[in-house]
């Protein structure tokens, strides 16, 4: 996180404890700014984005949100996505009697876009995917996907925890139904805070499993005031909207946005694509087994060394590596028995090299080679 969106952060705390009214003060008017200019980073407009928690809470909010019927699936490739997507599911099924339909990674651990397209029926409701894996860092096709969903009237929700801020992703011209978003990896900023973004046309076709004062168009009414019993949902993903926001958090990522505003996307993706293949070819010169990478296609800025399923051996030494990267100031994430390198944009090529270089000192390196050959 920027130490600018620290500062920001800050600032509305010392605005809170002088007891800024909420009503003319412009601490609160961060949740607005926000909203627009994470619109903005992903070619949608400020109607079409509600503000969340995390992206759990964003793939809650759709999958619980549709109208299910006993006999209709869902489709999501469990081997690789997160937990937060398939728990969601199961959570559909065991309340309402759906489907959930899994699919298999393809050979190189990527998002089954061909079989995805064969097990959608009549009764497919949505298809979860990330638009970057966490577990193998394989990129999906989501343009691909995204068409063919929408041919079939099937919502196409996307985990874009892993990619939104670092990699370019046009939701409209993806053909993305909704994309949820937290606010603490590539957007910088901290948690407790995310983003979902619901296409207009969908989200007011749809009503929300929970509703909110803020859910309810009254015009510039106050919060306050409630209405009738009849009543007008907020257009597009505003009426998703719930209750007051974490405004702290808001002001830090406003400040965040505009540092990647200014960077722009494409450039900052050129950048960490750059970065990712540097340290593919480097870290595969050494002998390391990389789960990442092997397809240009579903290349990321993701590279995650391991394998597809490690033995107690790859464990012991994977995590003997990662705290002989730490030792050295490099920092990674465990992730089942692998390693996950992220880049974004203050990383550097000497970073790369160093990373490479400190990976050749290992003595262990030879034994996690010919464990994983």
């Amino acid at each position: 996180m920027p130490s600018a969106s620290r500062t920001a952060a800050m600032a509305f705390y010392d605005a809170a404890v002088l007891g800024a009214p909420k009503e003319t003060s412009d601490v609160f008017n961060a949740v607005e700014r926000v909203r627009e200019k994470f619109a903005r980073l992903i070619g949608a407009t400020a109607n079409e984005v509600t503000l969340t928690r995390n992206v759990t809470e964003g793939l809650n909010m759709m999958i619980a949100s549709l109208d299910w019927k006993p006999g209709d699936n869902a489709i999501v490739c469990s081997d690789i996505e997160h937990p937060n997507g398939v728990y969601a599911l199961y959570n559909m099924r065991d309340r309402h009697g759906i489907e959930v339909r899994f699919v298999s990674a393809t050979a190189d651990y990527a998002m089954p876009v061909e079989t995805i397209e064969k097990r959608i029926d009549k009764h497919t409701r949505v298809v979860v995917a990330s638009s970057v894996t966490f577990a193998t860092g394989a990129r999906t096709a989501l343009a691909r996907l995204g068409e063919f969903c929408r041919r079939q009237g099937v919502m196409l929700l996307v985990d874009g925890a892993q990619s939104v801020g670092a990699l370019d992703l046009p939701v409209h011209a993806s053909h993305v139904d909704a994309l949820a978003v937290g606010a603490s990896k590539y957007l910088c900023g901290p948690y407790g805070l995310g983003f979902l973004f619901i296409r207009r046309e969908l989200a007011e076709s749809m009503r929300p499993a929970y509703l909110g004062r803020y859910s309810v168009d009254l015009g510039d009414a106050h919060e306050g005031v409630q209405g009738g019993e009849q009543y007008q949902l907020m257009p597009g993903a505003r009426r998703f909207d719930l209750g007051s926001y974490n405004y702290a958090a808001a002001s830090a990522v406003d400040a965040s946005l505009d540092i990647i505003g200014a960077a722009t996307v494409p450039a900052i993706e050129k950048h960490v694509m750059n970065l990712s293949r540097k340290l593919d070819a480097g870290l595969r010169a050494t002998g390391l087994p990389l789960i990442s990478g092997s397809v240009a296609d579903h290349q990321s800025h993701l590279v995650i060394v391991g394998t597809w399923i490690p033995t107690p051996e790859d464990l012991q030494l994977m995590s003997e590596l990662s705290a002989f990267y730490a030792a050295r100031g490099i920092r990674v994430s465990e992730r089942m028995g692998r390693l996950r390198f992220s880049f974004h944009l203050y990383n550097t090529a000497d970073e790369v090299d160093a990373v490479i270089t400190a990976t050749r000192e290992w003595q262990k390196l030879p034994l996690l080679a010919k464990a994983s050959s």
